[in-house]
C-alpha cells in the first residue's frame, strides 16, 4: 500500500522550508516505492511565496484526504495571516486525525497549534516566534527539531533538512537516511561556521515580530489579543 507524504502549500510560505523536505522525501520515495510525495493546496493555482519564485501543488486538498504524511511549511506575515484561515487548519486538523506522522518546519508548528495539535506538546519553531507557541498549549523547546508522539516540529527554515532526515530514518530506517543524505549531498559547512546562540542579541526582533503579528491579524482581534 502505497503510503502518501503530503507537503501543504499556502499563499506566502517560505520556499525552503517545503523544498528541502521534499527534496528529502523525494529521494527516500526513488529508493523506496512504497512511498509517495505530494504537495496539496486549496486548488492547483500558483502562489506567491515570499521570494520572487511561485509554487504550484500537484494535488488538492480533496484529492488527499487522509495522508499518511502531512508537513506544514511556514513563513512570515503570510503564515501568521493563515492562523485565521479555517479552510487551510480545518483541512489540517481533518488530515491529522489519520496521518501516522504530523510535521511542520518553521512557523508551520504555529499553524499545527491553530489547528488545536499542540496541546500539551513539546515543540520548536522560528526562534522569532517560539514564544507563540505556549498560546497553543504547547512547551516550547529551543531544539533543531522536537519529536513527540506523532508531531514532529523543526525549528527555523534550514531545520527543516535535518526534521526530514530524521523522519527517513524512522519511516525506512538508518541506511536509508544515511543513502539520502549521501544523495542530496547533505554535508552542512556554513562559511562562518555555526550560530553562537550564547551570544546572539535575539531581543532585537521582538519589535518585528509583533509589528507582522499585528499588521497579519489586523481582521481578528480575538486572534490578536489570544497572541498578544
Amino acid at each position: 500500500m502505497t503510503k502518501t507524504l503530503a507537503f501543504v502549500l499556502y499563499p506566502g510560505i517560505t520556499p525552503l522550508d517545503l523544498v528541502g523536505p521534499l527534496q528529502v522525501l523525494s529521494a527516500l520515495a526513488r529508493i523506496d516505492p512504497s512511498f509517495e510525495v505530494v504537495v496539496v493546496g486549496r486548488d492547483l493555482t500558483p502562489l506567491d511565496t515570499d521570494t520572487p519564485l511561485k509554487l504550484t501543488p500537484s494535488h488538492t486538498f480533496d484529492q488527499v484526504a487522509e495522508p499518511f504524511a502531512l508537513i506544514v511549511p511556514g513563513g512570515t506575515e503570510p503564515t501568521l495571516a493563515a492562523l485565521a484561515d479555517e479552510p487551510l487548519l480545518s483541512w489540517i486538523r481533518s488530515a491529522a486525525r489519520t496521518a501516522e506522522v504530523v510535521g511542520s518546519v518553521c512557523t508551520g508548528s504555529l499553524l499545527l497549534g491553530a489547528a488545536g495539535l499542540l496541546e500539551g506538546r513539546p515543540a520548536t519553531t522560528h526562534w522569532g516566534f517560539r514564544d507563540l507557541l505556549g498560546r497553543f498549549g504547547a512547551t516550547p523547546v529551543a531544539e533543531r527539531w522536537v519529536e513527540a508522539g506523532p508531531v514532529l516540529t523543526a525549528a527555523g527554515v534550514s531545520a527543516g533538512l535535518d526534521m526530514a532526515l530524521h523522519l527517513v530514518e524512522r519511516l525506512a530506517g538508518e541506511q536509508a537516511a544515511r543513502t539520502v543524505q549521501l544523495l542530496v549531498e547533505y554535508d552542512p559547512q556554513p562559511p562562518l561556521g555555526g550560530i553562537d546562540w550564547g551570544s546572539t542579541d535575539l531581543d532585537f526582533f521582538r519589535p518585528h515580530a509583533r509589528a507582522m503579528l499585528e499588521s497579519a491579524l489586523a481582521d481578528h482581534p480575538a486572534l490578536l489579543a489570544r497572541l498578544s
